[in-house]
């Protein structure tokens, strides 16, 4: 069941967002790439070695660029997400993964909260529930 069918927030989600805006902290970012995977040619899955917020801050620096909307863990969020979803295909090496992760977040026609929101819009979409309490 898709979880925007209700009148009011989940439980602890209002605390989240009052902390954090629409953005991702630490444990929400864990969370949400914890069941990240890429599927190989045979369906396969494997679970993909998250990228640290390190890695992505140093790898966006030996590429020389520079993030405007650089917020929370939203971008280390995106780096994964195309790392799962995309490197290897239409992202073809670490390079490529960086200026994904600039269109991505400085997004000329987005928003700031744009990685979070289309995030959170995936788990409403799948009824996945988001134990908020948790995140805080």
């Amino acid at each position: 069941m898709r979880l925007d069918a209700r009148d009011e927030f989940p439980s602890g989600m209002e605390e989240y967002l009052a902390h954090n805006g629409w953005h991702f902290n630490k444990k929400m970012f864990e969370w949400a790439i914890s069941n990240m995977y890429k599927t190989d040619a045979s369906g396969k899955r494997s679970y993909i070695t998250p990228l640290s917020k390190e890695i992505v801050d140093d790898m966006l620096r030996r590429y020389g660029i520079t993030l405007e909307n650089k917020y929370g863990y939203d971008y280390v969020f995106a780096a994964n997400m195309c790392k799962s979803d995309y490197l290897g295909s239409s992202v073809i090496d670490d390079q490529h993964l960086a200026l994904f992760i600039k269109d991505y977040v400085d997004d000329k026609d987005g928003y700031p909260e744009l990685p979070f929101t289309r995030f959170y819009a995936d788990c409403v979409g799948t009824g996945t529930p988001i134990e908020w309490e948790d995140m805080l």
